[in-house]
């Protein structure tokens, strides 16, 4: 220490010297040197002036050379620890592999324990970065833990509880990352609470709280032992209030399984498991804290190391070790070939959909955690997706919002916004309403009107075109109940978004009348009914007045032309008739030749031989004609009456029904009804007969009492 100080001084006077001295560049320089050459570094220079120091020496091997390399390398070690947090973690960590950090691991393990101490709420931060370069270098990890128990057995000795407090921690994020191992926590644990004072059960249980996850992991025992312990220190009492209720407090984070403890969080899971390099070094056991390497050594082989860390530095970065930008992205570009080279030959098919799942997580929670859809939107926009997951996201809106109890308008609006910002959206839900259109009689009822309310929010904003509505034709056998509920939902949401005005004006539209001929069919007179009926029925029969009038004014189907039809069937009739009389007189004739009995002889009348004209057999030509033409007149009209006929069939079916029903359930009422006062009836008929017979008893005894006290009086008075 003394010889440090006489330094200082020594280099103090010089840098005195200097200022004072105006003489040439020369003695400048020399002066430079000077400050150098002292075993901690001298005086403070500016960087700039350092630069041109070591601009000006061009021999590598002097020891003024090596000694501005030596305080460059410290400088930028401390900038770098200084700057690093949890989303720079990363870069810093490569800043500091292009650092010689062989050479300057002392450097190394002094800053990153002083910036440690100097902010205590980044230590999980310097652990991290610890447990990365320790995945590289081992022998750093190893010399920050020797230097940190070492701390802390200083501290512990002195009782200095500031000292001990910001060790312990810094190990026990060590042990988290597994850069130190479980049995240094348990030994220091049993230390502290084998002499039990305030600040040392305060010192344990802060250590506790730290890494106690990760220990109930690695040393379950360990743990409940630990626990034992601090839970016979509370009931013995000894210790202030304060810290007993920091015990309790222990025990409550133990119970919630260290919840808001975690043993390191996802950002900073850096290393895997099996790069990590675990130190196990006991507290009583003697370590070489090497102070030697905090400060500077003249290297002979100094050209040397530094290629051969080039080398390492390489392999770790996977560079040439130079700072050209535009190799790097040079190989940055064929390396990306390559890799799609290898997956093109290689590719592997996931069948698990495991990506597609995580996806779909991934934007779900994006979606429950933004509070509304400006937020939700940025967010999903940030994930960059790709044009075949651009199609699943559309899929999970719309999934999304059929889930809700009732339909909510952010998912409208989120729709909306991505359709307007980009058309690559606007094709996917096009698909997607034909596909749900297709399928929607497999939705429930609460699904149903939420997905339709979504895609009548989408036309109403012009997100989608109009033109989708084409896929929907609206008539009898080619509608669903399911799919006409999700008409009625769409039409009645646009209406109330649009009016009815606005929504009949663009239903007129010209340019989109392609795209309503499915729902306002004029083909067949029947369709049409049944459109007017249905909208009507849903409370927006303005819509339909057009199509009212062209079915006015549609020509009405008329029967095959037959002219004079009465005329004709009269005249057939009475040809008819003749032809039965010839017949009749004919068949007579013959029946009385062969019978030839003389009541059935009967003469042919002269107008017989007359009717068998050619005029008749055109009449009889024309009948049948006239019969075949009535015939197919008539199929016709029985298969549209047979058409109507099934609607009322089936109401008259049910009314039947209902009827019986009714008339059945009347029946077994009043047969209820008579079996009822059969047997009220017939209780009182019993009771009745029971009364009866009763007074015919009392009548008898009171008879034959009678008759014995008149027998009694009688044979009395034939006595006397």
């Amino acid at each position: 220490m003394e010889t440090q100080k006489e330094n200082d001084a020594d280099g103090g006077n010089k840098a005195k010297k200097q200022q004072t001295t105006t003489a040439s560049g020369e003695s400048a320089e020399i002066t430079g040197m000077e400050l150098l050459k002292s075993k901690t570094g001298g005086a403070y220079i500016p960087p700039a002036k350092l630069r041109l120091l070591q601009r000006d020496i061009k021999d590598k091997q002097s020891i003024e050379y090596q000694r501005i390399a030596w305080e460059a390398l410290k400088k930028s070690i401390n900038g770098l620890i200084n700057k690093v947090n949890v989303s720079n973690i990363a870069i810093i960590v490569r800043e500091l592999f292009k650092e010689n950090v062989i050479r300057g691991k002392g450097l190394l393990a002094r800053s990153m324990i002083q910036a440690q101490s100097a902010s205590p709420t980044f230590t999980h931060v310097y652990a991290a970065l610890v447990s990365v370069i320790n995945s590289k270098f081992p022998q750093i990890g190893e010399l920050i833990i020797k230097r940190l128990i070492l701390q802390f057995r200083r501290g512990y000795r002195r009782n200095d509880k500031p000292i001990c407090l910001s060790a312990t921690r810094f190990l026990a994020h060590l042990v988290n990352q597994e850069v130190a191992h479980e049995v240094v926590a348990l030994e220091l644990l049993t230390l502290l609470l084998e002499n039990t004072t305030n600040d040392s059960v305060e010192v344990a249980v802060g250590f506790l709280k730290e890494c106690g996850m990760k220990l109930i992991e690695l040393s379950p025992r360990g743990v409940h032992a630990i626990f034992e312990r601090l839970r016979s220190i509370l009931h013995e009492g000894n210790l202030d209030k304060r810290v007993q209720y920091m015990i309790e407090v222990m025990f409550a984070i133990r119970k919630d399984g260290f919840k808001d403890h975690p043993s390191k969080i996802d950002e900073l899971d850096l290393i895997e498991e099996s790069e990590q390099y675990t130190h196990l070094i006991t507290l009583d056991e003697p370590v070489d804290p090497e102070d030697k390497l905090n400060v500077f050594r003249f290297d002979p082989d100094f050209e040397e190391n530094e290629e051969k860390y080039k080398a390492i530095r390489k392999d770790i970065l996977d560079d040439d070790g130079t700072d050209d930008d535009d190799e790097e992205e040079d190989e940055e570009e064929e390396d990306e070939e390559d890799e799609e080279d290898e997956e093109k030959e290689g590719a592997i098919l996931d069948s698990t959909e495991t990506n597609l799942i995580a996806l779909r997580r991934t934007i779900y929670l994006t979606i429950q955690s933004s509070l509304d859809f400006e937020e939700c939107a940025h967010k999903l926009l940030k994930l960059e997706l790709k044009t075949d997951q651009i199609v699943e996201l559309c899929h999970m809106i719309i999934d999304c919002c059929a889930q809700q109890r009732t339909y909510f308008k952010f998912f409208g609006l989120l729709a909306q916004r991505f359709c307007v910002l980009n058309q690559e959206y606007v094709e996917p839900f096009e698909v997607i309403f034909k596909n749900c259109y297709d399928t929607i009689h497999r939705f429930e009822t609460n699904k149903l009107r939420n997905v339709s309310k979504l895609f009548a929010h989408l036309l109403f904003t012009d997100a989608i075109p109009w033109t989708v509505l084409s896929h929907i034709k609206l008539n009898e056998d080619d509608t669903t109940s399911s799919s006409r509920v999700f008409i009625k939902i769409l039409f009645q949401e646009l209406n109330a978004y649009m009016g009815t005005i606005k929504l009949n004006e663009r239903i007129k539209d010209p340019t989109l009348q392609e795209a309503f001929e499915g729902l306002f069919p004029r083909d067949n007179p029947r369709n049409t009914r049944f459109a007017i009926n249905f909208f009507t029925s849903i409370g927006l029969g303005a819509l339909t007045d057009e199509l009212r009038e062209h079915l006015q004014n549609m020509p009405k189907t008329i029967p095959l032309p037959i002219v004079n039809a009465t005329e004709i069937r009269s005249s057939s009739n009475s040809v008819s008739g003749d032809e039965k009389d010839g017949d009749e007189s004919e068949s007579a004739s013959s029946s009385s030749e062969s019978l030839s009995s003389p009541k059935h002889k009967k003469r042919k009348p002269k107008h017989e031989s007359r009717s068998r004209s050619p005029d008749s057999k055109r009449l009889k030509r024309d009948k049948e004609n006239h019969r075949k033409n009535e015939g197919r007149h008539q199929s016709k009209e029985k298969e549209k009456d047979k058409t109507k006929g099934r609607e009322k069939h089936t109401e008259r079916d049910d009314h039947r029904e209902r009827d019986r029903n009714r008339h059945k359930h009347r029946k077994h009422s009043s047969e209820r009804r008579k079996s009822s006062e059969r047997r009220k009836s017939l209780e009182r008929n019993d009771k009745h007969d029971k009364h009866r017979n009763r007074s015919r008893s009392r009548d008898r005894d009171s008879h034959s009492r009678r008759s014995s006290k008149s027998s009694s009086s009688r044979h009395r008075k034939h006595y006397h």
